[in-house]
């Protein structure tokens, strides 16, 4: 790779740490391209991308960021997934982990909080931002469904009322 690609690569990846709601980082000795491909794919579906980088341009473009306490986790055959869904990325690489025993989560960040392994797999049992959203939505129509029934009742009842006396005089 040539100086300039790789100082392109450092500063993409920079601007990735900075943006990225969350990081995760991961072995992935021993998986095969399919595999790989398969684990792309899926994150793709979920809003998140995987990036293979060597480790030494990674640590590079740490630097300056509020992940860069995960520097440690880059000895290896590594490979970075990042959403801007805190839990889009490390669902998915929970649930492609659980499936391959090549693919072994290492930790992440969260913002300023650097993750280890554990960490990942609890973030990863969280419901995604369009789950929480959904159930707020439910929360906030519910009360105002019950209060339009609550004040239709009356005029409901008021209108029985009316139609039974009606139908009695006639």
């Amino acid at each position: 790779m040539e100086k300039a690609a790789k100082s392109q690569l450092v500063s993409t990846l920079n601007g990735v740490f900075k943006n990225s709601a969350v990081v995760v980082v991961a072995h992935n000795k021993g998986l095969t391209a399919n595999q790989v491909l398969d684990l792309r794919n899926k994150m793709a579906a979920a809003g998140a991308t995987v990036k293979v980088a060597k480790n030494s341009l990674v640590k590079l473009a740490l630097e300056g960021t509020d992940a860069k306490g995960i520097v440690n986790l880059f000895e290896g055959p590594t490979m970075l997934a990042f959403a801007n869904d805190p839990v889009a990325a490390p669902k998915v690489a929970s649930d492609f982990a659980k499936a391959h025993d090549k693919f072994v989560l290492l930790g992440g960040a969260l913002g300023t909080t650097t993750m280890d392994a554990n960490a990942v797999k609890a973030l990863a049992s969280l419901p995604s931002l369009n789950e929480l959203r959904a159930k707020l939505v439910g929360m906030i129509q519910t009360p105002a469904t019950r209060i339009a029934g609550v004040v239709a009742a009356p005029a409901g009842q008021l209108a029985r009322v009316m139609n039974a006396y009606a139908t009695k005089q006639a």
